[in-house]
């Protein structure tokens, strides 16, 4: 039986893959999909038109979890990317992530750097490096995070901002365990180095 919240979807094995095997399934009345993740095999499956059609019209469908049953076997899996004909904006693809038992997906989270006018680092002259735009992270499938915010405020020339001191939503881990990886620097340009040399020879 389904959980609350999760709808069951119907789909048939897609055989074919390739333009051409999919703009076959396209003239029979279904749209071509893929279900992925969880480090498996993709899996494709076909669709019913008229039902995609119908689900995106209930304006949730990119924020569903399903229940896709394919020829009796389930597959958890949320909605990931609709792709649309160009002329006449009809669902042409589905994109699902297969949700883990534990009822997480893995997604990049982008990473959102605030309060830069704020970092005393930068005033200097301090060059941003964000090493990574983007984290991994295991959260759970109805709470994806928008972004991960860095906040730079009172952040110094010479300071690495890792991963641990990112803060994030219960549920939500970097999929990364074995060591605390750099996000960001805030390192030192040629001019603010001069300064800072500048100021030792005074000193």
């Amino acid at each position: 039986m389904a959980d609350c919240g999760v709808q069951e979807l119907q789909a048939d094995v897609r055989t074919k893959a390739g333009k051409g095997g999919s703009r076959a399934i396209r003239r029979s009345g279904l749209v071509p999909a893929v279900i992925y993740g969880n480090n498996q095999l993709p899996i494709m499956i076909a669709l019913k038109s008229n039902e995609v059609t119908r689900l995106l019209g209930r304006g949730t469908f990119l924020s569903q979890v399903f229940d896709i049953d394919l020829e009796g076997k389930k597959f958890r899996a949320l909605t990931r990317e609709v792709q649309f004909e160009p002329v006449r904006d009809r669902p042409i693809h589905v994109d699902f992530q297969l949700i883990g038992d534990d009822g997480k997906i893995r997604v990049m989270v982008p990473v959102d750097v605030i309060n830069e006018d704020k970092s005393p680092g930068i005033k200097r002259g301090g060059v941003l490096n964000l090493v990574r735009r983007e984290v991994e992270v295991f959260c759970p499938a109805n709470n994806i995070p928008e972004k991960l915010v860095v906040d730079l405020d009172g952040v110094d020339i010479g300071t690495s901002v890792h991963i641990s001191s990112v803060e994030m939503a219960a549920g939500v881990s970097a999929t990364i365990t074995d060591r605390d990886f750099t996000v960001l620097t805030v390192a030192g340009s040629s001019a603010s180095k001069s300064d800072e040399n500048l100021e030792e020879d005074v000193k």
